[in-house]
């Protein structure tokens, strides 16, 4: 099947068994992309022309009104004819192409009771040339994949690092916490994702993280950092309780060192040795709060879907222009043998 792309005219040929988003990235055209299960919407677009349909069913991210306004998930639709489309283009830099590679592991050590920093070096001839956010595949070796976001600047890459959430049951990070040792060996593919820092504007920032949402935006504010751009910027951080911002000390020294960062953590459930003062409940609320008025800046999310969708929601209500925000969904592993209590976030 041919599609076409009307906003670019550009056109490409998509296969039975493939799905939009898949035969374009097969053919040297990014449209945006993030957890390509259907669950972050970073892929929709709309259908100007032709039938999809959804193997899978419909997306979680694909409502029913998305549906009727002719817009498509294109990480999972397959074209049952051809197709006239109109989605965003994104022109990587050249030189930025997934690669498959091994890697063995440098180090592993807890940031937290549940969260583990892991570095991998790979060889030194197969250096990865990244966007500060991108995520990477770990290949497992079945041949399923499990995704995690870079927390790591582009121009440090002598190592690649992780930050890995345990989760109950969960098959990779059961590994990660329980058996991984240094020196083992790990294959990888990446960069992957068109979640990463955008340069061509002068625009306030605003990120928000949830968790281990924390790990994408960490790159690219010691990207920032390292490489002068001195933008405004406020993080605002939703975890449980205050110790599960983790890297409080370095944030710390990141408000010391760069007068253009301010920092909110946002707790959901303090602890009562906690005595917490600060902001609590939902991040994106606390986000609202402070910001009624969005229409001036740019935001970057990382974190839960759920907390992705209400925030897309509220942000728009306070004028955020919808090609002004950019997000990371982490996703939950669908593989049919994996019961509801080992499915894994992204990061």
């Amino acid at each position: 099947m041919k599609v076409t792309i009307q906003n670019r005219n550009k056109t490409f040929e998509c296969n039975e068994d493939e799905d939009v988003l898949d035969a374009a990235l097969r053919q040297s055209i990014t449209m945006p992309y993030g957890c390509r299960s259907g669950r972050c919407g970073n892929c929709m677009g709309t259908l100007v022309s032709g039938e999809v349909d959804y193997p899978n069913g419909q997306p979680p991210a694909l409502g029913d009104d998305d549906i009727a306004a002719n817009k498509a998930l294109f990480c999972q639709a397959h074209a049952k004819t051809d197709l006239t489309i109109d989605v965003k283009i994104i022109d990587t830099p050249q030189g930025i192409e997934p690669r498959k590679m091994p890697a063995r592991v440098a180090s592993l050590n807890k940031l937290a009771d549940d969260v583990i920093h892991l570095k991998l070096k790979i060889p030194s001839a197969d250096r990865m040339q990244f966007l500060a956010g991108q995520y990477v595949d770990f290949i497992l070796s079945d041949g399923r994949r499990r995704a995690f976001s870079l927390a790591n600047p582009p121009h440090h890459d002598e190592f690649l690092e992780f930050q890995i959430r345990h989760v109950p049951c969960g098959y990779f990070t059961s590994i990660v916490f329980e058996e991984l040792k240094e020196k083992a060996l790990i294959r990888i593919e990446g960069p992957l994702g068109t979640f990463y820092l955008r340069e061509d504007n002068d625009d306030p920032i605003i990120m928000m993280a949830g968790g281990t949402g924390m790990a994408p935006l960490r790159g690219m504010l010691l990207h920032m950092f390292d490489t002068g751009i001195d933008r405004p910027v406020h993080l605002f951080w939703g975890a449980r309780a205050k110790k599960d911002i983790y890297i409080q000390d370095e944030i710390d020294q990141w408000l010391k060192d760069y007068p253009q960062l301010k920092f909110t953590a946002v707790l959901s459930e303090p602890d009562s040795s906690d005595n917490w003062t600060g902001e609590t409940g939902w991040v994106h609320e606390a986000v609202t709060r402070t910001y009624p008025d969005m229409s001036g800046y740019e935001v970057y999310m990382s974190g839960p879907p759920p907390m992705i969708y209400a925030a897309k929601d509220a942000f728009h209500e306070c004028g955020l222009p919808q090609d002004k925000v950019f997000s990371d969904a982490f996703d939950f592993s669908d593989d049919p043998d994996v019961s509801a209590a080992e499915k894994e976030g992204k990061a």
